[in-house]
């Protein structure tokens, strides 16, 4: 199973655009996702992140919960990815990056056409989306 996590919200401007932190709303969503998915009982064994700050937060924040270490990867900073490739030799791997770049993927991997709204889940077990979390959900989700 592949999780794609969009970041959390994140500061409107700075200086990089790589630098960009999040806002405390975004903080709540990365700890939103993290508490839904082991809510759901999910088992993560790996989480890769851009290494874009506003992403390896949201990942640092929604891995702590899960108790997965973050590792950082280029493929994730912006732009198409292979998933497939990413998470290869691994069972249930949390992603964590950008729109549309998630979007995009998700739609190359299943032919859904989505949104991805900032700190949601799309989760994808081969070529079959099985669900789409927006942030409101995860949030009940998380109690």
């Amino acid at each position: 199973m592949i999780y794609l996590l969009r970041h959390g919200e994140a500061e409107d401007a700075a200086s990089d655009d790589a630098a960009r932190r999040l806002t405390e709303k975004g903080e709540r969503q990365a700890r939103d996702a993290g508490l839904a998915l082991r809510e759901l009982g999910v088992t993560i064994d790996a989480c890769l992140a851009s290494p874009k700050v506003r992403a390896r937060e949201t990942a640092r924040i929604a891995a702590e919960v899960l108790g997965v270490e973050v590792e950082e990867t280029e493929a994730l900073a912006g732009g198409p990815f292979d998933a497939l490739e990413l998470v290869a030799g691994r069972e249930n791997v949390l992603l964590v990056g950008h729109e549309p770049d998630f979007s995009a993927e998700v739609g190359r991997l299943t032919g859904a056409n989505i949104d991805l709204k900032k700190g949601g889940i799309a989760v994808v077990d081969g070529s079959t989306l099985v669900a789409l979390w927006r942030p409101k959900e995860l949030r009940r989700i998380a109690g």
